[in-house]
Order: structure tokens, then C-alpha cells, then sequence
């Protein structure tokens, strides 16, 4: 089994994943999928399941003893996919879950609530591995998801395109659709894959 697929074994069947699904279930069914209690919640629910993986073997030591067994590639791309997949399935997941038990699903495109999952989940890794601080990662990207609520909100409601609930929830006509949107957050994820890579090179190079 390989680091990718281990990775995302663990990601998936861990208890912080339990968690971030059960919380999410828990407030759509009290707020809604409309809610502003939802939406304000995905970056933080997104980032529980491996967020924070590479931390927890860096702080531990286990690194040393795991990376021997992969390649330095395959180690980082496997944190960085398994955490933003993972971080994705716990919002669709939840929606869809949603949708199953309240039956509304005119508003709600799982697969772009995938991919603003995703998204989130890789701004947290980026944030734990830049910042060596758990904390930073589970609320570094709701802090960013703010900014840009309020920056829309209060001064570029023109700039749609920046707007977070935009990326789940299209108010706006997009150019290719929501095919637009998805593109928009792959090649942001894409950047943040890129630092990812170059932040947890320089710390493994200490180990």
C-alpha cells in the first residue's frame, strides 16, 4: 500500500472525521443549508480530519522512521491529498446526508461542496505546516473565509468570484458555469499543493 492510499485510509476512518461529519449533520439539520451558520462553518469542519497529520508524525518523530519507507514526493503529495479529499467528503457527505433525511436538494450541487471542501482542508494543511501550530490550522481558514465574506460584503460586492458561499452556492452567472468555479479552485489548490511541497521539503530536511 502506498503513502497516498494509507494516508487516505487513515484520513477517512478517523475519529476527527467522525466528528467533523457528525458536526456538520448536526448544524444543517438546525440551521439549513441557507443558514449563515453553515456556510461560516465549512472551512473549520473541512480542516478536522488530517489537517493537522504531518504535524502530529513531525512532532512525535514518527516522521524518521516513515519516510525511509516512501519517497519525500510521495509522502507530501499523500498529507496533501488525503487531507483535502478528506476534507472535502466530510462537507458532501453531510449535505448529502442532508438531503436524504429533509429531501431538499433544488439549491444544493454536491460537487461544487466538494470542492470548496477540498479547498478549505488544503488552506489548513498549508496553514499547520507553515505555522507548526494546530491552532493556526483549524482557525487560520475560517479567519481567511471571514475576511473574504466581509471584503465582499462591505467594499467589492463586484468581485463575486472571491466570495466563499459564491463557490458552493452560485448566485452569479460564472463564465463556463460552474465549471468555472471548479477551475477557479483547482488551480488555487494547485498554488497551495506547490507550498505545501516547498514548506514541508525545508522541515524534512532538518529531520
Amino acid at each position: 500500500m502506498n503513502s497516498f492510499e494509507t494516508d487516505l485510509k487513515r484520513a477517512v476512518m478517523s475519529r476527527k472525521f467522525a466528528a467533523g461529519l457528525v458536526l456538520q449533520i448536526v448544524i444543517l439539520l438546525h440551521s439549513g443549508f441557507d443558514s449563515d451558520l453553515f456556510r461560516i462553518s465549512v472551512p473549520i469542519t473541512a480542516s478536522f480530519p488530517y489537517a493537522t497529520a504531518w504535524l502530529l508524525e513531525y512532532e512525535n518523530g514518527f516522521i524518521k522512521s516513515y519516510l525511509p519507507r516512501s519517497s519525500r514526493l510521495g509522502y507530501i503529495n499523500g498529507k496533501f491529498f488525503s487531507c483535502t479529499i478528506s476534507g472535502g467528503l466530510v462537507e458532501m457527505l453531510s449535505c448529502w446526508v442532508f438531503v436524504l433525511i429533509k429531501g431538499e436538494s433544488a439549491q444544493i450541487n454536491l460537487f461544487l461542496i466538494l470542492i470548496s471542501g477540498m479547498f478549505w482542508a488544503a488552506v489548513a494543511a498549508v496553514l499547520a505546516a507553515w505555522s507548526e501550530n494546530r491552532y493556526i490550522a483549524y482557525g487560520g481558514g475560517f479567519v481567511i473565509y471571514y475576511l473574504l465574506v466581509i471584503l465582499y460584503d462591505r467594499y467589492f460586492e463586484d468581485v463575486y468570484c472571491l466570495y466563499p458561499y459564491e463557490w458552493f452556492q452560485p448566485t452569479h452567472i460564472w463564465v463556463l458555469g460552474d465549471n468555472g468555479i471548479v477551475i477557479m479552485l483547482s488551480s488555487f489548490m494547485l498554488i497551495l499543493l506547490c507550498l505545501y511541497n516547498r514548506i514541508l521539503r525545508r522541515c524534512i530536511n532538518l529531520v
